[in-house]
């Protein structure tokens, strides 16, 4: 059985948010966050590259020498065989239909499949997140508005979920993730759904892209934080009258992010929400 790397590490409570921002930008294929005594958090991390894992390990010791961080191997259980105790297929939009390879061949006709093996990085469809960007990709499409020229950006493209949906209507694209395990990940999904030719994967943010490229559409499932310091580069890039989609946003959240756009130009969004989720879609 192989072997993941564990890294674990534990903050006060008053800075627990700064501990989910950090993982939210360097760990986007998920931890696990337990309340201790004390007003004090957990976080636990497993990754399977372990010079990536000593990366990370190095940058929470930087930042917080008072963490206790500590890495450590550990075997890995046979994730797929796990997922099957507990995934169940998801509808999205009444136009997309998330499924494990294991569960492909019950795929309903009149839905999207988009086939996503369950590892580790995120975006499985069970998210509120990546389910109101597919509800609104949904929506696009349903009223005509998917551009049928140019390119798009599946930015944070996680598991690949996002960009596979747009290319499996048609749509030509690019997706990127700071994550270089997640990209591992969206690439053997995009051949399993068979949209390689349709849908570009690389290690990156915006500073992977030429300053003159625009595209058609720009859909980004991050977090407040990074959405707003992105702001500038997003509104740049989009090709005018193209459609822009964020997500990752909590629900007070909505107003600050909705802020930085707005001051670019951008009208006020429309906000689809789903728990304490919320989408920001411009189209």
């Amino acid at each position: 059985m192989s072997k993941l790397h564990q890294i674990q590490f534990t903050l006060p409570g008053d800075k627990a948010d700064e501990g989910t921002l950090f993982l939210g930008q360097h760990a986007r294929h998920g931890w696990e966050e337990t309340l201790l005594p004390h007003d004090r958090m957990r976080y636990t991390i497993h990754m399977e590259d372990k010079s990536l894992a000593r990366e990370l390990t190095g940058r929470i010791q930087a930042l917080w020498p008072e963490a206790g961080v500590v890495c450590e191997d550990t075997l890995s259980q046979n994730w797929a065989m796990a997922w099957k105790d507990f995934f169940t297929p998801v509808t999205c939009g009444e136009r997309f239909e998330i499924l494990p390879p294991w569960l492909s061949h019950e795929a309903h006709g009149n839905l999207t499949p988009i086939i996503i093996e369950p590892k580790m990085a995120f975006g499985t469809g069970h998210h509120a997140t990546t389910a109101l960007c597919l509800e609104a990709i949904a929506e696009l499409k349903e009223a005509g508005k998917l551009p049928s020229e140019g390119e798009f950006l599946d930015l944070g493209t996680g598991s690949g979920i996002l960009g596979i949906g747009l290319a499996k209507l048609g749509l030509h694209g690019l997706g990127l993730d700071i994550d270089p395990q997640a990209v591992v990940c969206a690439v053997e999904n995009t051949a399993l759904n068979q949209v390689e030719d349709r849908l570009r994967l690389a290690v990156g943010g915006l500073e992977y892209l030429a300053a003159d490229t625009r595209f058609s559409l720009i859909v980004a499932n991050i977090l407040s934080g990074p959405l707003i310091e992105l702001a500038p580069g997003l509104v740049s890039r989009l090709a005018p009258g193209a459609p822009l989609m964020l997500s990752g946003i909590l629900g007070e959240q909505v107003p600050a992010v909705s802020r930085a756009y707005e001051a670019l130009g951008m009208p006020a969004p429309r906000v689809k929400t789903r728990q304490e989720w919320a989408a920001l879609v411009w189209d």
